[in-house]
């Protein structure tokens, strides 16, 4: 009968190895539940042995290689440089292969289906790739986790748990249905920002075009018969030395401006200034409700996915605090790792962050005392992605406005600061005119 080492955890997350001798893995796998623990890993020991003793074979010419010179080590692979495959095209792949695996097709004969007909040239060398990897002896997950630049940890421990629970068809589904909904969401977001940007960037232009071109000709009329020597209003002249440094020094202005950008992204990677720039983009004026039920969206639907695809908790917790995309929420979701890890429930440290809402935490306090947690967080990301519109619908309405007041009062104040002198002149003319009249 054959061996079977197995990885698990129990339910206050401590790892737990060890060997059964059983006929399948099906049959180690619900021995190990039966003991009460959560399979994480389980594999023969025969192949443990042949993946060694290949390991030994393929290490040996790889030192051959190393001696024959140091300019045979250095490879660019030209498709896939980067490693990395767009949320979008990874997102269409996901589905595709959940709906040929659920359909009863074997899992390598769907990759290959894929990598034929596959567009993009990193997915199609990826997927040749995760295709060897299957027929070389590995799971499924242990060659996507050789891609972790494309496939990130949420992806691979899912693939995993489907693996182990022998609903991988399932699972991809859950997944698929995941990525669509998280593609959704940011496309609704992105589309709802284009606006401000685009008015951001015809505001730009016309100030460098007002600045640069029109303003320095007013400059000269003022410093010709008109201005009669008179002293500008202090506005004018303001504006004027703004549009002569522009002039003068547009390149040292646009270095200046990329200067402050790339010192800006610096302290951004620093780990105060992430915190405070993500606790800014929480508490934002108008974007900051967006941002907010994003991230709540974003941990609920992550976790409820995990979780019912038969993740262990803690793991889940792991893998959503790395995926969570904002460092307070990180830090949040730390938090209620180490109240479950402690034996606590999720509540109590979730309505410590100050950060989800009354209703998200009396939702999963009811989830976790009744036993429907992961179905109780999806409703809760259903429930914020309806939220999402409405701040994404409201958070335009806001803009436009905004923008268009903004660059009415910009362009409104250059357009007054060039017509003040003409006024004062017009003015004095007048008073000199009735002087006149007066005095005869």
């Amino acid at each position: 009968m054959p061996k079977f080492n197995y990885v698990a955890m129990d339910a206050h997350g401590k790892e737990t190895k060890g060997t059964l001798e059983v006929a399948s893995q099906n049959e180690a796998i619900g021995r190990v539940k039966e003991m009460g623990l959560f399979p994480t890993k389980i594999v023969e020991l025969d192949k443990i042995k042949e993946k060694d003793a290949k390991g030994e074979a393929k290490a040996k010419p790889a030192k051959a290689k190393k001696k024959g010179g140091g300019a045979l080590s250095f490879q660019i692979k030209i498709p896939g440089l980067s490693g990395k495959v767009k949320s979008k095209v990874l997102t269409t792949f996901t589905r595709q292969l959940a709906t040929l695996v659920d359909a009863g097709l074997p899992l390598l004969r769907g990759l290959r289906v894929l990598e034929k007909q596959e567009k993009n040239p990193t997915l199609k060398s990826i997927l040749a790739e995760l295709a060897l990897g299957i027929e070389g002896g590995s799971t499924f997950s242990e060659a996507l986790a050789q891609h972790p630049k494309t496939f990130n940890r949420l992806f691979v421990n899912m693939v995993k748990a489907g693996e182990l629970g022998g609903v991988l068809e399932v699972v991809l589904n859950r997944l698929s249905e995941f990525m669509e909904k998280a593609q959704k969401i940011k496309g609704k977001v992105i589309a709802a920002m284009f606006y401000p940007v685009a008015v951001l960037v015809v505001a730009t232009v016309i100030l460098i075009i007002l600045m640069t071109k029109v303003v320095p000709s007013f400059r000269q009329v003022f410093e010709g018969s008109l201005g009669e020597g008179r002293q500008l209003p202090a506005f004018t002249r303001l504006v004027l030395d703004i549009s002569e440094t522009v002039k003068d020094h547009l390149i040292y202005t646009l270095i200046s401006v990329i200067v402050v950008f790339i010192l800006f992204k610096i302290f951004c990677r620093t780990k105060f200034g992430r915190h405070a720039w993500d606790k800014f983009k929480l508490k934002m004026p108008v974007v900051g409700p967006v941002v907010s039920k994003v991230a709540i969206s974003r941990f609920s639907r992550t976790l409820g996915t995990l979780v019912s695809s038969g993740v262990p908790i803690l793991q889940a917790l792991t893998i959503v605090k790395e995926t969570a995309g904002n460092v307070v929420i990180s830090n949040a979701v730390n938090s209620v790792h180490e109240s479950v890890k402690e034996g606590e429930t999720i509540t109590a440290p979730l309505e410590a962050s100050g950060i989800f809402p009354p209703m998200v935490i009396s939702m999963v306090d009811v989830g976790e005392q009744t036993g429907a947690l992961p179905e109780m967080l999806l409703k809760i990301a259903d429930n914020y992605d309806d939220e999402v519109d409405n701040a994404v619908a409201a958070m335009t309405s806001l803009l436009e406005p905004i923008m268009i007041v903004f660059l009415a009062v910009v362009v409104g104040s250059i357009v007054i600061a060039m017509f003040l002198p003409l006024i004062d002149l017009m003015n004095t003319m007048g008073g000199d005119s009735e002087g006149k009249k007066g005095g005869e």
